[in-house]
């Protein structure tokens, strides 16, 4: 190790009342003419079958309506663009991004995702990632008493969303979540609870909901804590992983898992915001934003040529960032993951969420 300098560290865990659980964002971009007739074109192609043509929703499989201005203001960009993308697997709401196998490069969903916006008229607004700290067993009862009779004792979904759903619950925030339960969803049949639930309730929901990430019988987790600076090399005895980088840069989801599972030596560096790695991140990982500097990662990180792999959400654009930003400083042997973290989940490859890592080395 260079030195012990203080790079990670948990960024999402602030005193209370001070971050802001929203903030408006100043307008939608614009679409030109045939961007929206285009993305209207590929609605009605891969969309409204379940959703409708009208965007109206519960035609088929209990897809939820995208004329609801709640569900599309709290949603856009990156919760609307994720579910377009990857899908929802265990439900019937598969991925369109043709990274995945789906029939739309990601410009195209994300003119998909501005254009259900712009039809609605709608005012988005920024939903932070700080957790929503809540008493997840006062949510159990609550969410049994109120929610299950369109949710689904167990989350499967009926005449409301299936809230069971890891992926689902893996990438969306705390914020999200206590909003749709607050706010409802206009023009469908989940109701706004705000004014029948307290704010200690609508919060243990929240946490409650947050708990089932890792499976609806999963316990409690409990928090994790970023490992120590000495502990951040995966299986420091081992061999180095055998990687075949696309592009000389990125490696593949099941090239890493193969190796993971080999438990091979490297460096794991998750380069969202560090909320992000408390919600979810593939087990091992560190949690190394992308706006730290230099300095500090390279500080922080083995000097002795360990392989270091970098991902992110978007899917590539912090992870190769941070990989750039170590190459021209000289440091070999980095990758990024290609399909990021989303694809990673959505094509089965396992996470941790909320609780501690393992594999780490002790």
């Amino acid at each position: 190790m260079r030195s012990s300098a203080p790079l990670f560290f948990l960024a999402a865990i602030v005193a209370s009342g001070l971050v802001r659980a929203q903030a408006p964002l100043t307008s939608l971009p614009t679409l030109t003419d045939e961007q929206m007739v285009a993305a209207e074109a590929r609605y009605q192609r891969y969309c409204s079958l379940c959703h409708g043509a009208d965007r109206q929703g519960h035609v088929n499989d209990h897809a939820p309506s995208l004329k609801s201005k709640s569900l599309l203001a709290s949603g856009f960009p990156r919760t609307l663009r994720e579910a377009i993308a990857y899908g929802r697997p265990g439900t019937p709401m598969g991925g369109y991004l043709d990274e995945i196998g789906g029939p739309m490069t990601l410009p195209e969903v994300r003119e998909l995702a501005l254009w259900l916006a712009t039809v609605e008229k709608v005012e988005p607004f920024s939903v932070t990632h700080d957790p929503v700290a809540g008493d997840a067993a006062l949510g159990a009862r609550v969410y049994a008493e109120n929610c299950a009779s369109c949710h689904g004792a167990n989350g499967e979904g009926g005449t409301g969303t299936a809230l069971g759903n890891p992926v689902m619950l893996g990438l969306t925030p705390d914020r999200f979540l206590r909003h749709a339960i607050a706010e409802g969803r206009d023009g469908t049949p989940m109701p706004a609870f705000k004014d029948t639930l307290s704010a200690g309730e609508l919060d243990g929901v929240t946490a409650f909901l947050r708990s089932r990430s890792s499976g609806w019988k999963h316990e409690k987790p409990v928090l994790a804590t970023p490992p120590p600076l000495d502990r951040i090399v995966l299986n420091p005895e081992a061999a180095a992983p055998d990687f075949t980088l696309a592009d000389g840069l990125y490696v593949s989801a099941a090239e890493l898992d193969r190796e993971l599972k080999a438990g091979k030596k490297m460096v794991l560096l998750d380069t969202r915001v560090t909320s992000m790695w408390q919600m979810t991140h593939i087990a091992g990982a560190v949690p190394a934003p992308y706006y730290s500097s230099r300095e500090e990662v390279l500080a922080s990180l083995p000097a002795d040529g360990t392989w270091i792999v970098a991902y992110c959400e978007c899917p590539r654009a912090a992870a190769e960032s941070v990989v750039r930003s170590l190459r021209e400083s000289g440091v070999k042997n980095t990758a990024v993951l290609y399909e990021g973290i989303q694809g990673w989940i959505t094509l089965g490859y396992p996470v941790v969420a909320g609780r501690a890592s393992p594999g780490a080395a002790h």
